[in-house]
């Protein structure tokens, strides 16, 4: 039988972006040259969970067709356990995991919560402190013209 590390060990093992979210104190930043440097938390991940991979195929690809999210990956087969109207479930699910602007997390939430066939659909969404800057300005690019936009409500 493996032995557990102990409990200080294992945060040594945490991203250095996550004991900072558990501390409560933002981490330091780097200095951009370029003068474009990211500014935290202006884009998020959202987590939503779906009941097979055909609806989270449906919906990933919708949300990056109106530009509500620039990337969605899908983790297959995950297990959740959950109490639900006084019992206790298990479900197989899809895990899909969205990459957009946190300014967007309301119309996405809007618009997974009108196409997705879960009475409670979950969506959750967590800013992103830091992470490597062209990526994250290519997340705020590609969704760039929904956010500058005043149209009316994506669905």
């Amino acid at each position: 039988m493996p032995t557990l590390l102990p409990v200080a060990s294992r945060l040594l093992l945490l991203p250095r972006a996550l004991l900072s979210m558990a501390s409560g104190s933002p981490p330091a930043q780097p200095s951009s040259a370029s003068g474009s440097a990211y500014v935290p938390g202006s884009v998020s991940a959202a987590f939503v969970t779906c009941p097979n991979e055909k609806v989270a195929k449906e919906i990933a690809r919708a949300v990056v067709e109106k530009r509500l999210a620039a990337c969605v990956n899908l983790v297959p087969q995950i297990t959740s356990i959950y109490e639900w109207k006084g019992k206790i479930e298990e479900d197989s699910e899809v895990l899909m995991m969205i990459k957009t602007q946190s300014s967007l997390v309301p119309a996405l939430t809007d618009f997974v919560r009108s196409v997705h066939p879960y009475e409670v659909a979950e969506v959750i969404a967590l800013p992103v402190e830091q992470g490597n800057s062209p990526y994250l300005q290519w997340v705020r690019q590609v969704t760039e013209s929904v956010s500058d936009s005043s149209a009316a409500p994506l669905g």
